[in-house]
Order: C-alpha cells, then sequence, then structure tokens
C-alpha cells in the first residue's frame, strides 16, 4: 500500500470510529439527562404529523417540571390548554371549554414519553433502549415500550451534551409528534406553586380529584 492509500485508510478508519464514539454516546447522555436533571424549565415547539398526509399541526408552549411526577406543561398556541401534574394526579384543563380533566398520575405517565421528563428515571424498567446514530448535529437514542399495551409504537430522543434538545413519537396510528425544546434551564429552585391545580370556578371536572 502507498503512502497516499496508507493515509486515506487511516482517515476513513479514524472517522469511522469518532461516528462510533458519538452514537455510543447517546444512551449515556440520556442516562446522564435523566439522573442529573432533577427539575428544569423552557419552551417547546411541537408539529404533529398525520398519517393522511393533511397539513401539520403547529402548537408552542413552556414548560416546567420536578421529578418524580410534577410537571407543568402550558399550550399558549394555536389555543391554551394546561396539563398538571402534582404527584398524584394528572388535571388537564381546556381553557375555552373551561373543562378539567383529572386522573392518576401513575396511570397516566407509565410507559410514555412524558416518563422520560417527569418520570423516576428508570428508564430500562420500561423502555428499551438501542444507538439511534447521529444526525441534525444530535445524538439519538431510540426507545421502544416494553408492554404491548401502550398508547405508542417508537420513539426518538435527540441529545447534545447530556441535554434533551428533541423528541419524536409515532403513535399505534401512525401519527408522528415532533417536540423540539429551547431555552431549557436544568435544576432551576422549583415553584412548588407552579405544580398545583385548583379547578377554576364553575367548570366541568370530569374524573375524581
Amino acid at each position: 500500500m502507498n503512502m497516499k492509500a496508507l493515509k486515506l485508510a487511516v482517515a476513513m478508519v479514524l472517522t469511522l470510529a469518532a461516528g462510533s464514539t458519538l452514537a455510543a454516546d447517546a444512551i449515556a447522555q440520556l442516562r446522564q439527562f435523566v439522573s442529573v436533571t432533577r427539575s428544569a424549565e423552557g419552551e417547546f415547539e411541537q408539529t404533529v404529523v398525520a398519517r393522511s398526509g393533511r397539513k401539520p399541526q403547529q402548537a408552542a408552549g413552556r414548560f416546567a417540571f420536578s421529578r418524580p411526577g410534577k410537571f407543568r406543561w402550558e399550550y399558549e398556541l394555536p389555543y391554551q390548554q394546561l396539563l398538571v401534574g402534582d404527584g398524584e394526579r394528572l388535571w388537564s384543563w381546556d381553557r375555552d371549554l373551561n373543562q378539567v380533566t383529572v386522573r392518576p398520575i401513575g396511570d397516566a405517565l407509565g410507559a410514555t414519553p412524558a416518563a422520560i421528563l417527569f418520570g423516576q428515571g428508570d428508564l430500562e424498567k420500561d423502555f428499551v433502549l438501542g444507538e439511534g446514530g447521529d444526525s441534525d448535529g444530535l445524538s439519538w437514542v431510540d426507545a421502544s415500550p416494553r408492554k404491548a399495551e401502550s398508547s405508542f409504537e417508537s420513539m426518538r430522543i435527540g441529545l447534545l451534551d447530556g441535554q434533551l434538545k428533541r423528541m419524536e413519537l409515532r403513535d399505534n396510528f401512525g401519527q408522528t409528534t415532533l417536540i423540539r425544546f429551547t431555552r431549557l434551564q436544568a435544576n432551576p429552585a422549583p415553584d412548588a406553586g407552579r405544580f398545583r391545580f385548583v379547578p377554576p370556578a364553575g367548570a366541568d371536572v370530569i374524573g375524581t380529584p
């Protein structure tokens, strides 16, 4: 092998090795995020793409969480809707209808994508994790639920430097939900009041508080 060919071979090996290192780091980054990030707040942009090909649905808002089970997920666009987990119950309030739905948070989280953000942190208990490679400047983890009765089929989680950047969720109806996290601040001093919810006066409450 001549010197030029040798240099090319070495360059190819180094490139492949670097790619393998980045890809292999994705699950480690996810574990780090779950174990180290006990609370966070930020903003999100959400796009829902239907299998039928109809126009994607766009939404945006703010979120905050404090593990385990306490969170606030607030849609601001295109309409206002609020989800609050107080550690025991999940409250969902449709402002336009002034309708509140409440149910035990254990039933609401389970082996769902929300458990990545708000759950106890025992990922391998509920999910099968695999390396998803690198794309769009992120390292990706592929996750699928261990329980067949889960409402979603698969999930991809994009991370950078141990921070959550994107989630791509595919449900059992072929619908894909894309979430991009922005302005994420890790481990702020949590305001306990943000994770409490009292139904507004006159609201129609479905479920048992």
